[in-house]
């Protein structure tokens, strides 16, 4: 029998197994049904002190426990929930015997301001380096220093727990980081090195130094009563994103594989775009010029057209310029059809999770798919004239979808662009 393949000819790569964790709970029952429902997982900071910040609340998951805190250990946990779901899913392989690579998304990691403060204390220096880490680290309270606060430190944790083959890639691309590491994942199966491969991104960074990072750079929400309100993608009053925690795991095989043990399919990874531009750190190119070669990309990779896409799970983080650019990108991919398509953002209740964004709402996007109902993008009560999008606003919608693009425009011109199937096309 002829393996089966796209219209290139390649291997056709689908899911088999998903997981995911938000603040709107753990596992995919829990998320969708609030998902769908319009909730939102957006609540005040109670993690640390907010006194003298603009931004006071966030999307934590404070339902995961991490004591003490650090957004290394929290990123790990909500790893392993994630990938726990998606394997079990999947029935692939043995418990700790998964049968392909890991390709991780996860934060850039580094000491954090407790653990600095509780070095500087120990080595009587105030400028602490990873010198400083490796002084102290010969044993005591600082004994796991050395490997929790390296990039490399949750791929090597998730790795050794579920058995995955090869040396782990860890990647950072800011918010396109889930995408890029399904990307990866589905070129390695395309390219016949792998039958198998899990896709993981996470991020638990919800601490007080990046709130004053993103603080300083005027790109957080500062609608902090009621907190739920404060994502208001699309909208005309939007005024920033909110930063949130959260996990992601896809199963990807091949069609070939999954059909020949039996499993369930639960979508096609169709086609992958992705385009960087290095235009400015935090902005994007006025001309959109990257985020429609990265739509334009992904659409030629699936061999598909714009008329063939029946929803866009957009990047949609609230911010005014973010915003702004996505609906010139895909205005201009998709002309005469803008106005038609919905065009939803899940962020209006998960907030933005930051390098885990591109595969929790790869996941959001499948259940969209096996629903046949698209999320709905709540606190839009004041529609923006310049951003004419079928937003679907505030309440979910039941639709025939069967295909779906979701979008992930990340700081510094990094974009990527995935485009999920029902059936291969």
């Amino acid at each position: 029998m002829t393996a089966p393949r796209d219209k290139f000819g390649r291997p056709i790569v689908v899911v088999t197994g998903m997981g995911v964790v938000t603040s709107l709970g753990a596992g995919k029952a829990d998320n969708w049904k609030k998902l769908s429902a319009g909730e939102s997982g957006i609540r005040t900071i109670t993690r640390f002190p907010t006194e003298g910040l603009k931004t006071t609340m966030a999307g934590t998951v404070d339902f995961v426990p991490v004591e003490p805190f650090s957004s290394t250990d929290l990123s790990e946990r909500l790893a392993d929930i994630a990938t726990e779901e998606a394997v079990a899913q999947s029935a692939l392989g043995s418990k700790g015997d998964f049968p392909g690579p890991l390709f991780l998304a996860v934060a850039p990691v580094e000491v954090e301001w407790p653990q600095r403060l509780e070095l500087g204390r120990a080595t009587g220096e105030t400028d602490i380096d990873y010198d400083a880490i490796l002084r102290v680290s010969g044993g005591g309270q600082f004994t796991q220093y050395h490997r929790r606060f390296q990039f490399g430190s949750v791929a090597d944790h998730l790795a050794g727990k579920f058995g995955t083959k090869g040396s782990p890639i860890s990647l950072s691309t800011a918010c396109a980081s889930g995408g890029t590491a399904i990307q990866l994942g589905v070129e390695a199966i395309r390219r016949g090195e792998a039958d198998a491969a899990l896709c993981v991104a996470t991020d638990g960074s919800v601490n007080p130094e990046a709130l004053v990072r993103f603080s300083l750079l005027s790109a957080l929400s500062t609608h902090n009563d009621p907190p739920q309100a404060a994502v208001r993608p699309f909208a005309k009053n939007r005024d920033g994103f909110v930063m949130a925690e959260g996990a992601g795991a896809l199963v990807l095989e091949s069609l070939e594989a999954a059909t020949a043990r039996g499993a369930k399919i639960l979508g096609v990874l169709a086609g992958c775009g992705e385009l960087a531009d290095s235009f400015h750190r935090t902005r994007s190119s006025p001309d959109g010029k990257p985020i429609i070669g990265c739509v334009r990309n992904a659409l030629s990779d699936a061999g598909i057209g714009p008329e063939e896409i029946d929803y866009i799970n957009a990047h949609g983080t609230g911010t005014p310029e973010n915003d702004k650019m996505e609906y010139l990108g895909i205005s201009t991919v998709f002309g005469e059809r803008t106005g038609q398509i919905p065009v939803s953002s899940n962020k209006s209740m998960v907030g933005h999770t930051l390098s885990a964004a591109g595969a929790v709402e790869a996941v959001f996007s499948l259940l969209t798919l096996e629903h046949q109902r698209i999320p709905p993008t709540i606190n839009y009560d004041v529609p923006d004239p310049a951003i004419p999008f079928d937003v679907v606003p505030n309440k979910a919608r039941d639709a025939r979808v069967t295909a779906v693009m979701s979008n992930s425009f990340g700081f510094g011109g990094q974009n990527a662009s995935l485009i999920l199937t029902r059936e291969p096309v």
